[in-house]
């Protein structure tokens, strides 16, 4: 597994990994638990033989810090471990509910004001504006969530080292 870091992995907000290795799902979940075990003072998450949900142990908590969420399934006679770097769950949905509402009201705002527009009405002068408002609110929310990235670079590189220590030596060569 090449662990270089791409240009792809700086353009995604949540990098992916996926391995194989012949450890079963249980004999993983075990030597995960004791390799957090061993860096429980950087290191903390939950760990069962499906999931694993891992975050670096820090005196503050802010809205994007980063987790490592590791998968486990069983293909053919191997084992698929797929890795995500990103922020909790929760903060993921509540920015794309974020995104699909400001853009659902632009459109909603800009399509009055083109209908106003088309048949010379004066009902909604309010339209344009409204819409330049939610084009701010989208510009404003992938601010915040840019921030947010920055602020949980090193906790990024941090939780990339876990993975590549705690899971790169179980990889099946081919």
């Amino acid at each position: 597994m090449n662990t270089e870091e791409t240009t792809l992995d700086k353009i995604r907000t949540r990098p992916r990994f996926t391995m194989f290795t012949d450890l079963t799902k249980e004999e993983y979940a075990e030597n995960l638990k004791k390799y957090l075990a061993e860096h429980k003072d950087e290191f903390s998450g939950n760990i069962n033989k499906e999931i694993a949900t891992i975050c670096v142990e820090t005196e503050y908590d802010h809205f994007w810090k980063p987790r490592l969420s590791l998968r486990t399934e069983t293909e053919d006679e191997k084992t698929a471990i797929l890795g995500v770097f990103g922020p909790s769950s929760a903060v993921w949905t509540f920015f794309m509910f974020l995104y699909f509402s400001f853009s659902i009201l632009w459109m909603v705002f800009i399509s009055m004001y083109y209908v106003e527009k088309q048949i010379n009405s004066h009902e909604f002068p309010w339209a344009l504006t409204a819409s330049f408002i939610m084009l701010f609110l989208i510009a404003l929310t992938y601010i915040a969530g840019r921030l947010g990235r920055y602020k949980g670079k090193e906790e990024m590189l941090k939780l990339r080292r876990f993975a590549e220590e705690s899971t790169l030596h179980f990889e099946k060569k081919d």
